[in-house]
């Protein structure tokens, strides 16, 4: 039976074009019921016979309540297509989310192609809306399963909507609340995951007198869209993503376009019930409220609670009277540790092979994260210099919002009389960036110790906090476990176990090199030479091997043999859908966390010594003097002679004793590495410093026995070189053959500006850095010495942490001069060795198979849009990799400063009006030392010089000068209930 369905659509010219479809009606779509006599196809059926009710819901119900949707006690739902139509359309994370309960076969979850069934089809009638429609065709699907299903089982519409209530009514169709059901279901707890509707927020204030005539308005109201609209057209308004300051939540910014700078927004009254990551429109204030204080303090919880309760951090002129525009709120080893340092190793070039390279520039201590400094640029002329006001702003309407759910606990409060009745309780996210949520629950005796998740629903004008909704626990709060599922939850890792369908993509095990394989005319056998590979100690995903070959001519032939991943990770599989979404493997201090399964991982892909494998090589002659003569690209097969430690490997340079071939390889490809990197840092690559944490941990309890800095020697340095060749081989050959399509990661050059700070503190100390190019930059960085072993370390790291992080993207997004990694003062870049625990790196396989015929393009290819936004997850998923790592390194600092208080040395990095922040090169870590404390009236005895970076006393009995080092105590306090610290005193 056919019906045309005839709509209209705006072009992106802007023209109204009248479209026809012709939607073909069947009778023979089956219900989902095993139970059902009427229907033949049981083959997805998942509608029990036990079920008592069958729940169709309604648009709505399940965009708001999908943390309810998701708790195993809702069973036997329908989804009509028009419903999950409209969800896609209106939340793609909600559609993602009732995707994965309807593909579970755990769960009783089915879909019904309402709009091609010809008894529940509906056509539009005259003056009707698109939501009026499509409610009635909700409504017309439920009856008919009513009428199909009989009497076996009860068909129940669940609705919110007062008016599509009351039809269904008239209509004979049973509906309810959604609150209402779940009630009916006696489980009170789960009455906690459902999303309370805006107008309740009043309910939730107890603290305020609730009476309209006393009420005050706390926050502006937003503005219409339409205003919005027109006030961006107009340059009234500004839009951007918001991005709130970790280690001030009083202090956003917003990156404009229109104005071509950041908009700085002082204080949650100004950034107007916005969250970090939200898209808000901005207006600037008037430029005589541009100005940033000049007396910083470090600011802990307590003084962040006083400023609250005076009002100073609330109301809309913070900006004149920002107390803390560089609050430290540091709980134990904050975001600060790592968002200053990188965690890679000791002294190193900017870019190392694999991941280390990245964590130089990724890091969240880069300029994309660093709190903006607002100490003026050193001035003869002035004390106040107008160039370092930078433009402020309100935030006046929300464009588009980022709320998810969050991870963090209960603020400590007195049990109620009576238990298991509904109490209000404010929930305090682990990421200090968000605000406290209101929730209600009806077992807080049950929370109170507990890590938790909590959603945001809505933020109503006259509510100082948002209002939100229990979602679920995680465990016990200061459990190790527990922490560390909140750091993966925290960071988005998908930490499940891979699915049966992901598993059955995998060839069986054991697996070994088979006859087809070497008789691939694509195939090139390198059996015969000594390979061998240089990981980490306990490395078991080994994805890269090398070989160096001395040549008849003198020449030597040197390859890098990468796991041929794409070998067993085909386009369009299940297996590589879930790789493209990990995007990365996770490497937390006590476990690794896998893009792919195990059996790929640790054994069929990994290059492992004296078996044979599949690989993909690049393969140069070179010169004595490391020049590259020719380049060769092909799949091979190898057989690892040696799978090496980086001290195993240095021992055997080291060992002049030793004369075995492999020692020789290893020397010769060390002679070569050195040439190239000394002329890699002459053409401009940057040397740059961190702080790598190396933790010995108890193999039976997995508490950290032992923490110290990593060492870096020549076999780490070495192995790094051939790698960056290598990838920038391939960069150059995937871009030659595919110019619009190929994935690049590039590294933006950092404006003077985010090298402010770095160039403020080497003034301070007499150096004069030259920033006008990274070769500039390189070489101001070596004639940077000074007395102290840590001086240049120390000015190296300050330059990291300017640094922005680089990206993956398309080459046809771009222009050529925007591929610059400016880091490796490399042209071109991208990542070709480590597919194992990359997924960027799967595409540059794939592209580079193509590129030299073993493989046609994927489709997927000549999708620039769908390519891009590739790229994008993999930029997301990369960095909250690097997140995730960093937070499992402060979780186990913590846990081995429990029981150990220590005295140690530090180096002074910045200045503030009652103390210094200092890093701790011993254990890799930063943090605020105090010298006037809260309540302390002394506090005016001290005198910051800005622009000498020094701090005194008055009297100038005591001063303390930026990289000075300096005597401090370590020890973990607990001041407030379920917020422990790492505490830094001076000695």
């Amino acid at each position: 039976m056919l019906h045309s369905k005839t709509f209209n659509k705006k072009t992106r010219g802007g023209r109204i074009q009248k479209l026809v479809r012709e939607v073909y009606l069947r009778d023979d779509i089956y219900c989902g019921a095993l139970f059902c006599k009427s229907c033949e196809d049981k083959s997805k059926a998942r509608l029990t016979a036990t079920a008592s009710t069958i729940l169709v819901l309604d648009t709505n119900v399940v965009l708001n309540q999908i943390d309810l949707l998701e708790n195993p006690a809702i069973e036997d739902v329908v989804l009509l297509s028009v419903v999950l139509q409209e969800v896609k359309n209106k939340n793609s994370s909600v559609y993602g989310r009732i995707r994965n309960l309807i593909d579970s076969p755990a769960r009783r979850f089915v879909v019904f192609s309402n709009e091609f069934h010809r008894h529940t089809y509906v056509q539009t009638m005259a003056g009707e809306s698109p939501n009026d429609r499509n409610d009635r065709a909700i409504r017309v699907a439920a009856r008919w399963y009513q009428s199909h299903l009989g009497e076996a089982v009860k068909v129940l519409l669940i609705t919110n909507d007062r008016e599509n209530n009351r039809k269904a009514t008239e209509e004979g169709v049973s509906s309810e609340t959604i609150e209402s059901y779940v009630k009916s279901l006696g489980q009170p707890a789960l009455l906690d995951l459902l999303v309370q509707p805006a107008s309740e927020d009043v309910i939730m204030e107890e603290v305020e007198d609730m009476r309209p005539s006393k009420r005050k308005v706390v926050y502006p109201e937003h503005k219409p869209m339409s205003e919005i609209t027109s006030g961006l057209t107009k340059g009234i308004y500004h839009q951007g993503k918001l991005r709130v300051n970790r280690y001030n939540p009083f202090e956003a910014y917003v990156g404009s376009e229109s104005i071509g700078d950041e908009i700085i927004i002082y204080g949650r009254g100004n950034m107007n019930r916005a969250f970090d990551g939200d898209v808000v429109a901005v207006k600037l204030l008037p430029q005589d409220q541009w100005n940033e204080e000049k007396s910083l303090s470090i600011v802990d919880e307590g003084m962040f609670s006083v400023m609250l309760c005076l009002g100073l951090l609330e109301g809309a002129c913070v900006q004149s009277a920002s107390l803390i525009v560089h609050a430290y709120a540091y709980e134990f080893l904050s975001r600060a540790l790592w968002l200053h340092f990188v965690c890679v190793l000791s002294t190193i070039s900017f870019s190392l092979a694999e991941d280390e390279e990245e964590d130089v520039h990724l890091v969240p201590g880069s300029a994309d994260d660093a709190p903006r400094t607002s100490i003026p640029a050193p001035s003869s002329t002035s004390d106040t210099n107008p160039a370092s006001s930078r433009p402020s702003g309100c935030v006046v309407g929300i464009i588009k919002r980022n709320w998810h759910s969050y991870c963090g606990s209960l603020e400590p409060m007195p049990m109620p009389a009576g238990r298991g009745g509904l109490v209000y309780a404010l929930f305090v996210s682990k990421d200090r960036r968000i605000p406290k949520i209101r929730i209600q629950t009806r077992q807080l005796e049950n929370l109170l110790d507990k890590r938790i998740i909590v959603a945001v629903d809505s933020w109503d004008r006259q509510s100082r906090h948002p209002s939100g909704h229990y979602v679920r626990s995680i465990g016990e709060i200061g459990d190790r476990d527990t922490e560390t599922e909140l750091v993966l939850i925290e960071n988005d890792i998908d930490a499940r176990p891979f699915s049966a369908q992901v598993l059955a993509c995998l060839p069986p095990l054991p697996w070994s090199v088979s006859s087809t394989d070497l008789n691939k005319s694509k195939r090139v056998d390198l059996r015969h030479l000594c390979v061998f590979s240089v990981d980490p100690p306990g490395c078991t995903d080994i994805d890269d091997a090398l070989h160096c070959a001395m040549l008849p001519t003198g020449n030597f032939e040197v390859g890098v043999h990468i796991a041929d991943v794409t070998n067993f990770v085909h386009p369009g599989t299940t297996l590589d859908d879930e790789a493209s979404k990990r995007g990365t493997s996770v490497y937390l201090v006590e476990r690794r966390i896998d893009m792919l399964p195990k059996p790929l991982t640790e054994d069929i892909c990994s290059l492992r010594a004296d078996v044979e494998r599949l690989a993909f090589s690049v393969i140069w002659e070179m010169t004595p003097e490391a020049e590259i003569i020719s380049t060769k690209y092909t799949k091979s097969i190898i057989k690892s002679s040696a799978a090496l430690s980086y001290v195993e490997a240095q021992a055997r340079m080291d060992d002049s004793r030793l004369v075995d071939p492999l020692t020789k390889d290893l020397r010769n490809m060390n002679a070569l590495a050195k040439i190239m990197r000394q002329r890699r840092i002459q053409r401009g690559a940057l040397t740059l410093a961190s702080a790598e944490v190396k933790f010995q941990i108890d193999t039976e309890t997995h508490d950290p026995l032992d923490i110290g800095m990593y060492q870096i020697r020549e076999a780490n340095q070495m192995v790094e070189e051939f790698m960056l060749a290598a990838n920038v081989s391939v960069a150059e050959k995937i871009l030659k053959e595919f110019p619009e399509c190929s994935l690049l990661r590039r590294h933006p050059t950092p404006t003077k500006e985010m090298l402010g700070p770095l160039l403020r503190t080497a003034a301070a100390v007499g150096l004069n850095l030259d920033v006008t190019s990274s070769k500039a930059l390189a070489d101001s960085l070596d004639r940077a010495v000074g007395d102290d072993p840590y001086f240049n370390k120390l000015i190296r790291i300050m330059a990291t942490r300017c640094m922005t992080q680089a990206v993956y993207f398309c080459s046809g997004e771009l222009s050529p001069p925007e591929f610059l990694h400016y880091g490796l003062a490399a042209p071109l870049y991208t990542h070709f060795t480590s597919p194992i625990r990359r997924y960027a790196d799967v595409i540059v396989h794939r592209l580079l198979a193509a590129s030299i015929g073993i493989y046609k393009l994927p489709t997927i290819f000549q999708d620039r849009p769908q390519l891009t936004s590739i790229a994008d997850n993999l930029n997301y998923r990369h960095r909250n990799a690097q997140m995730a790592s960093r937070g499992s390194v402060e979780l186990h600092t913590l846990i081995y400063f429990r029981n150990r208080p220590t005295d140690t040395e530090a180096r002074i990095v910045k200045m503030r009006s009652n103390g210094f922040i200092v890093f701790v090169p011993k254990f890799g870590i930063e943090g605020p030392v105090y010298l006037t404390m809260r309540g302390d009236k002394g506090g005016g005895e001290w005198f910051v010089d800005e622009q000498q970076q020094n701090i005194r006393k008055m009297d100038g009995s005591v001063s303390y000068s930026i990289l000075q080092a300096v005597k401090i105590h370590l020890e973990v306090s607990e001041p407030k209930p379920n917020r422990p610290k790492l505490q830094l005193t001076l000695l």
